[in-house]
């Protein structure tokens, strides 16, 4: 056991031993994302006190917990994974309803986001028992805190998550998201980011926050274009390695950019087959092609039609 957070566990058990702890209660509590010092003290608190702990990995959330100085017998640990989170859920409620206090973490960041964890927080609820959230790091909030997007003119944003990893339904939604004008937060790992920077390109000149590895030693945070993203990650070869979370930048209000957009299509439609015009209209105002395409075949028609006249 480590003595790293002995001042930790004793400033936990200062701060938040005298809350409230029903027992029989699922307690769903959010693990650093990388800097294990983002723990909070009512968790460090709850995971001491817990009867069970319901993890994605036990392997890796018993030596999580013993970073901080925690141990519990091998009785106490239980499996929920995507693969048995259904079957997981039955031993979880039963020893809920013997009264146990359960504590659900995933490998890193709030359970039932994008970990593991939702069904058995649904099936909790659906019983009548409780669930209690305990919050702390967030790779989506932390990266778009930094971001520097704002959002006047679509304000909110979209937790997206992973995309797909097929090819062809990967750059439908991407084509998808070229469509919405909020933010929009996505999650890849180390293994599938190039081929996603690959599907991003779409969006043009569409402004990226991209956060690499965060909160960790080599944390890295850019801002930079859809177009350019594969280019950022191929310059250097530690940065396709490491966990990453990406803002994709709400579009710019209609009224700053519709003028420019109609004007740039225009006069390359003058010099340019229409696909070619497309294609660099969407590079160069960050808009989606099928738009443009539509707006350029009106804008050829109606040359067309005052031609004739």
């Amino acid at each position: 056991m480590s003595a790293s957070f002995d001042a930790a566990r004793a400033a936990a058990h200062a701060a938040a031993a005298g809350q409230d702890y029903p027992e029989g209660a699922l307690y769903v509590v959010a693990t650093p994302i990388g800097n294990l010092a983002d723990i909070s003290l009512r968790a460090l608190h709850v995971l001491q006190l817990v009867n069970t702990v319901a993890c994605e990995d036990t392997r890796h959330s018993q030596a999580l917990l013993r970073a901080y100085g925690i141990d519990h017998p091998p009785a106490a640990w239980l499996a929920v994974h995507q693969h048995n989170e259904s079957a997981s859920s039955e031993t979880v409620i039963d020893r809920l309803r013997q009264g146990q206090r359960v504590a659900l973490v995933s490998d890193a960041g709030t359970p039932a986001i994008s970990d593991p964890g939702a069904r058995l927080v649904a099936r909790v609820q659906a019983v009548g028992l409780r669930v209690i959230p305990l919050p702390g790091a967030s790779s989506v909030t932390s990266l778009l805190s930094v971001s520097g997007q704002w959002a006047d003119a679509h304000p909110g944003f979209l937790f997206l998550g992973f995309l797909s990893s097929r090819a062809q339904e990967r750059q439908a939604q991407v084509n998808a998201m070229a469509q919405e004008p909020r933010a929009q937060v996505l999650l890849e790992a180390p293994h599938r980011i190039e081929p996603l920077a690959q599907a991003l390109q779409a969006l043009g000149s569409r402004q990226i926050t991209v956060g690499r590895e965060l909160t960790k030693q080599f944390e890295e945070i850019a801002t930079l274009s859809a177009q350019t993203l594969p280019a950022w990650l191929q310059a250097t070869p530690h940065r396709t390695r490491g966990e990453f979370a990406l803002v994709v930048h709400p579009k710019a209000g209609v009224s700053d950019t519709a003028t420019t957009d109609d004007r740039v299509l225009r006069l390359l439609l003058q010099e340019l087959p229409v696909k070619t015009a497309v294609r660099l209209a969407a590079d160069i105002t960050g808009q989606a092609r099928n738009a443009l395409y539509e707006q350029a075949l009106r804008l050829r028609q109606d040359s067309q039609d005052s031609g004739e006249d």
